[in-house]
């Protein structure tokens, strides 16, 4: 009896802790990620977090919801790298299909499921028109999908064959076509397994009826995403192009400096958070601007440190847009927004320098002066003496050709029309401008007495 009991104890252990795993499936929460839409750099981000939040819930799984043509190699890198180093199990669920990067994206997971009539496959990277991309980026491309499809166990011929339309493989693809699996090819290669719908992929990763935490893009991705679109980020750049130079036109530190330089900082700030700047292409920058300034305020005419500081600011501009593995389309938007920036920088610059000068307003408000102005608004220079005209004097001091000269006891000071006359000479006005009076010598015999001490 003893025995008998001494055995059901040690039973009842060593069943308990697989009675508390089976009693716990289904309560732990399953995080469903969205990949939706053209892969970009703003995804990558996002899943970042995703995993981090899923892991620190201790999810019993991350299934990620996949329906997208492609996108970005180095955008699908970062979110491989995060699926592959993630502590939770990671599936991926083919809602539709998952081309290009899409692909390489579904075989970090741990598991690959596919729900009838989707399609995996065609990874071969393409440029902006649409065209197979260079060999360097092919091989590797090739090479990450090989590895993926390694670690997981699967067959590595299959993962090539989509990325390089020269691999054949008997009874699977020929040569000269790239390959693209269906649900049922995919499962006969033993690549995934086809599921019916959600409900039906939960049954199969052993999470039935435990509770979904769908991820949503936060404030601050959406912030990011939105700097970064091809549409804001040249206005981000025209408007701290702007700020920047009308700084320099002006004293001291004022608002257009303040707003160019918090542009500058989203535009830098928002494409080094998504991986598109680099520190190279910032530290590029900031040179180009220290060589301008020294060019502007040290040594001024030279040229040279204008042009490197420019060339400098371009560039790193241009390599802020590009990323880690940029395709030919990658450097078209890029020279794209850049162009753009310029642009609109020259169309701004022309329109202050012609146009808000003779605005009415400004006008009145004294930011910017007429050429001619009334005395009543206050921007009277001098008062027209015509009274002196014809007037005799003496030369206080020599004109060289201005100086001072006595006249009725009234210093004034004037300008000869001569080169130089020398102090103490009999000196007539012949002309009154306003602050300047202009005399000339006078003859011996139409010298006048001085009333003043010409000394």
């Amino acid at each position: 009896m003893r025995n008998e009991a001494t055995a059901l104890v040690l039973l009842c252990t060593l069943t308990a802790p697989l009675a508390g795993q089976e009693a716990g499936d289904g309560r732990g929460t399953v995080y469903r990620v969205p990949v939706n839409g053209v892969i970009e750099l703003g995804l990558a981000p996002f899943i970042e977090r995703s995993v981090r939040e899923a892991e620190s819930a201790d999810a019993v799984a991350l299934v990620l919801d996949i329906d997208t043509p492609g996108g970005r190699v180095d955008a699908a890198e970062r979110i491989t790298d995060a699926l592959s180093d993630a502590a939770i199990p990671v599936h991926a669920y083919i809602n539709r299909r998952a081309f290009s990067a899409g692909a390489m994206i579904s075989l970090a997971a741990d598991e690959i499921h596919m729900r009838p009539g989707a399609v995996i496959g065609a990874a071969t990277p393409v440029v902006g028109s649409g065209e197979r991309a260079p060999e360097k980026i092919v091989s590797a491309m090739r090479s990450t999908m090989r590895a993926l499809a390694e670690a997981r166990g699967l067959d590595p011929r299959v993962a090539e064959a989509m990325v390089d339309e020269d691999i054949e493989i008997p009874g699977v693809v020929e040569a000269g076509k790239l390959l693209t699996l269906t649900t049922e090819e995919a499962v006969e290669l033993e690549w995934a397994r086809a599921v019916e719908d959600w409900e039906a992929l939960m049954l199969a990763i052993g999470a039935a009826g435990a509770p979904v935490q769908d991820a949503d893009v936060n404030w601050a991705e959406r912030i990011v995403r939105f700097f970064t679109h091809p549409a804001v980020a040249p206005l981000l750049l025209s408007l701290g192009f702007l700020g920047l130079i009308v700084e320099v036109q002006s004293p001291g530190l004022g608002l257009a400096g303040a707003v160019g330089l918090v542009a500058l900082s989203l535009f830098f700030g928002s494409h080094l958070l998504i991986g598109l700047a680099g520190l190279e292409g910032l530290i590029l920058f900031v040179a180009g601007l220290v060589l301008i300034a020294l060019e502007v305020f040290l040594v001024p005419g030279v040229g040279v440190l204008g042009f490197l500081g420019a060339a400098g600011v371009l560039g790193g501009l241009y390599m802020s847009l590009l990323g880690e593995l940029p395709t030919a389309g990658d450097f078209g938007r890029g020279a794209g927004i850049l162009s753009t920036s310029i642009l609109i920088v020259l169309v701004a610059s022309w329109y202050f320098v012609r146009r808000l000068p003779s605005n009415r307003r400004l006008g009145r408000s004294g930011v910017f002066l007429r050429s001619e102005t009334a005395r009543e608004t206050g921007y009277a220079s001098a008062v027209r003496r015509e009274d002196l005209v014809g007037r005799p004097g003496i030369a206080a001091t020599d004109l060289r050709p201005s100086g001072t000269g006595i006249f009725g006891g009234e210093r004034i000071d004037v300008v000869s029309e001569a080169e130089w006359v020398q102090k103490g000479t009999a000196i007539e006005v012949v002309a009154s401008e306003g602050y300047r009076h202009v005399v000339r010598p006078m003859e011996a015999t139409e010298a006048p007495t001085p009333e003043g001490d010409a000394s």
